[in-house]
């Protein structure tokens, strides 16, 4: 089953992100991350948050925790969303701790650190590995029929698919 057939439920979501609940709502509500998959619609609604929500849920928190400012945060996540997330996994962004870098090459990376102020990366692919390593234990739910997948590791399907085509 590819990844787009598969949402996480908000806890879920919070469990493989290390995020709270009240976070995940907050972010919801006000834009940061939105669920890709199924928006709240209502009282009572479950949002339905995709692979790649969830990977930018925890660089959200990655990026707090390191103690850049949600505001320079939502500038990032809108940067990521205008990508459309594409090579998300290739990806290193890193901060000064006021403002949040794209480095695609090894060059940038340098430009940065040659400025002489402390600087930190995050490795997207790291993350994502963290992400799926996370929901591999977790519950997800098949967008299409609603039926709940246990312990589901959201890149055996692929796998399953690209031994095929060897």
């Amino acid at each position: 089953m590819a990844t787009e057939e598969i949402g996480y439920r908000g806890p879920t979501a919070c469990a493989a992100a290390g995020i709270t609940y009240r976070q995940l709502d907050y972010w919801a509500r006000t834009g940061l991350v939105e669920p890709s998959v199924r928006p709240a619609q209502g009282s009572g609604t479950q949002r339905l948050y995709s692979f790649r929500d969830v990977v930018v849920l925890k660089i959200v928190k990655r990026f707090l925790d390191t103690g850049v400012s949600l505001q320079n945060i939502r500038t990032a996540v809108q940067h990521l969303r205008e990508r459309g997330f594409s090579d998300l996994e290739r990806m290193t962004l890193m901060s000064d701790g006021a403002t949040v870098y794209e480095c695609t090459s090894p060059d940038e990376v340098h430009a940065l650190l040659q400025g002489g102020q402390g600087v930190f990366g995050i490795a997207v692919g790291v993350v994502w590995r963290d992400v799926e390593s996370a929901l591999s234990q977790l519950h997800g739910e098949r967008v299409d029929t609603g039926e709940t997948l246990i312990g589901h590791n959201p890149m055996d399907e692929l796998a399953r698919r690209r031994n095929r085509a060897v």
